[in-house]
């Protein structure tokens, strides 16, 4: 996990760096096939968004169907649960929270304070999310702050795409490719499906856990960055390990990962209200 170093030296089964699993310290990616894209990037990308939490870095984010006067929710790691590291299997639902977040401007300072009401969704089963509501909505954060949410893409993203992870925690900028899937994802007693691999560019570290993964080309977060191989070990915390269809497992050191995310708008409705059996909806459920 790529927590934040200081809490990963702390914590038990040294998750710290930012998260619980190796999903968020340090990770590099292999270079396996997918080619890098030669093209120019259209939007800029910047901090403008972005939030810094206690361990942990995070977005504010939109779906596609999204109200400019509904709640606005941010979007981190599920290792990054203020009250613990959900289990593998667990799946938390309206959990009340008063967490707050640093927002951050396109220069990565903060000017805001934004106070979440509840734990909206959270689960390392699968994937790797927590996605929090606060108590502003999207207009009175753009009217007060000038800051418009980020737009999760709601479409599986591309092997070669040019990305950029954005840590709020250390405001700092990871350039990259995405260079394949992986099948399983395996850390500790977590298991995460059809992960993105970055190519090596992208060695996050401890804190960078939660950081959006953005769209180089369209300014859209195609999912969200959560741990590495730190170590060389095999399917341990800190050590995911990748698993194919056939059960072979490959260990890539200084490799890092994150989890999609474009599954999650099937699951929200009017309002930004989550509804696990809305059509199309395939997060795990409680």
């Amino acid at each position: 996990m790529n927590k934040p170093l200081l809490a990963a030296l702390s914590a038990v089964a040294t998750i710290g760096l930012g998260a619980t699993p190796a999903l968020a310290a340090p990770h590099i990616s292999p270079h396996t096939a997918a080619p890098h894209s030669a093209k120019a990037a259209a939007v800029t990308v910047d901090f403008a968004g972005t939030v810094s939490l206690s361990n942990c870095s995070g977005s504010v984010i939109r779906f596609p169907g999204s109200a400019d006067t509904d709640p606005a929710l941010v979007l981190t790691n599920g290792h990054c649960l203020e009250t613990g590291m959900p289990s593998a299997g667990q799946v938390i639902t309206g959990q009340s929270s008063s967490r707050t977040f640093g927002l951050l401007n396109s220069a990565g300072t903060k000017i805001a304070t934004l106070r979440a009401n509840q734990v909206v969704y959270s689960t390392m089963t699968d994937t790797d999310v927590t996605i929090y509501r606060t108590t502003t909505t999207y207009a009175a954060i753009k009217s007060s702050y000038g800051i418009s949410p980020l737009t999760v893409q709601d479409t599986h993203p591309v092997a070669g795409t040019a990305i950029k992870v954005v840590s709020g925690y250390w405001k700092r900028i990871y350039s990259c490719n995405v260079d394949g899937f992986v099948y399983r994802l395996k850390e500790g007693d977590w298991t995460f499906k059809d992960s993105v691999r970055y190519t090596s560019a992208c060695n996050t570290i401890g804190g960078t856990s939660g950081s959006p993964v953005i769209d180089a080309a369209t300014g859209k977060v195609v999912a969200v960055n959560n741990t590495g191989n730190e170590d060389g070990e095999r399917c341990t915390v800190n050590n995911p390990c990748e698993v194919d269809a056939s059960g072979n497992v490959t260990v890539r050191q200084g490799i890092n990962y994150a989890q999609e995310i474009y599954n999650i708008p099937a699951c929200f409705t009017t309002g930004n209200k989550l509804n696990l059996s809305a059509a199309g909806c395939t997060l795990p459920k409680p």
